[in-house]
């Protein structure tokens, strides 16, 4: 993948890219030039010039990456393995007995109980993406599933109940 091709949107993107400028410090460093370092790391002759400025200004150090994009989480890696701890143990433990699902809204409020801090339902989302949650529809079952009386009814009944027909 070239450099410019996207990605730098999590961490291993970011080392790979930062790989690609230490080359070219290299690459400055043996007396090659900004045209020539862009053809070889296959990017933009904009960017080996930027590089070169940086190299020059503040060595390879200057070229190390800068981290993440954007403003830094509102929770911290501790607080989210809190967050997880209380996830798992259920949407009754946090109160909600009527409907066994996390939801957005419920998950921002339970960060807000727990942390006091007020996110937005996006936060919440990308707060559950990083500590490993998907968006998914759950299989919703009763908790007074009896799954013996379950496989019960699938042995004995239910061959009675598709073999005939109705009318």
């Amino acid at each position: 993948m070239r450099y410019g091709d996207g990605g730098g949107l999590n961490q291993a993107a970011r080392v790979r890219r930062e790989q690609v400028r230490r080359r070219a410090a290299d690459l400055f460093a043996q007396g090659v030039g900004p045209v020539e370092v862009a053809k070889r790391l296959e990017v933009s002759e904009k960017s080996a010039y930027v590089w070169r400025r940086a190299w020059q200004a503040g060595g390879v150090q200057a070229l190390a990456s800068k981290g993440a994009s954007g403003p830094d989480p509102k929770l911290s890696d501790a607080q989210l393995a809190k967050l997880k701890a209380r996830l798992e143990q259920g949407p009754a433990a946090a109160g909600y007995d009527e409907d066994q699902r996390w939801t957005l809204a419920r998950v921002a409020a339970l960060i807000g109980l727990m942390f006091k801090v007020r996110v937005s339902v996006t936060t919440t989302w990308e707060a559950m993406r990083r500590i490993g949650f998907s968006p998914q529809l759950p299989t919703q079952r009763a908790i007074e599933r009896d799954e013996q009386a379950i496989a019960r009814w699938r042995r004995y009944q239910w061959p009675a109940v598709k073999d005939s027909r109705a009318g």
